[in-house]
């Protein structure tokens, strides 16, 4: 008889690979979850990051509102600051003219003080008063009024003391007026030219 040799059953990679595959499905499950546990983040850590960037913002924040209202209140005081020179300047913006026709008031009153008693009754001489009136009201209509000055306790801010003269129970004040003071709006733009007493 012809020997008989046992034929064994190879182990092919075919069949190996089934039992590879499974146990790769069988592991990848936990292979997943361990990866999302490692990649999802502490609840506590979003938590205290998500705080963090609300103070950022919070702070920001404040900073721009602190900024815009200090931009607002710098605008309103500019404003403010620009209408008040503004109306300044449209008040005094005369000023210089005035000072100009000063003068030629103080010579209508000059005039007037001494004029001849023959020449204060005749028309001419009252026409003439006429107009130094008419003077002095456009300039009162532009802000200009005198300065009271006789008889008045000396200030410096409104009077200029060329003269001191001993003056019995006149320590201090203004005994004459030599040439007349003017305030522009209240402010001073010629102060009154006084003797003032002393003693």
């Amino acid at each position: 008889m012809p020997d008989t040799e046992e034929v064994k059953p190879e182990t092919t990679t075919e069949a190996a690979a089934p039992q590879s595959a499974d146990k790769a499905v069988a592991e990848t499950p936990d292979t997943t979850v361990e990866a999302a546990t490692s990649e999802a983040a502490d609840p506590a850590a979003v938590i205290a990051d998500l705080q963090n960037r609300l103070a950022q913002a919070e702070a920001q924040a404040a900073e721009y509102k602190d900024q815009w209202m200090r931009a607002v209140a710098d605008y309103r005081n500019f404003k403010r600051r620009t209408e008040t020179e503004r109306s300044e300047l449209v008040r005094n913006a005369g000023a210089a003219l005035i000072l100009k026709l000063l003068p030629v008031l103080d010579d209508f009153e000059r005039a007037i003080a001494n004029i001849p008693p023959d020449i204060a009754e005749t028309p001419w001489w009252q026409g003439t008063q006429l107009i130094a009136q008419k003077l002095r009201t456009i300039l009162e209509s532009e802000g200009v009024k005198p300065i009271e000055a006789l008889g008045q306790e000396f200030d410096p801010n409104l009077h200029e003391a060329v003269i001191y003269e001993d003056a019995e129970g006149q320590e201090g004040k203004v005994i004459a007026e030599l040439q007349r003071g003017y305030l522009l709006h209240d402010r001073v733009i010629r102060p009154s030219m006084v003797k003032v007493g002393r003693g």
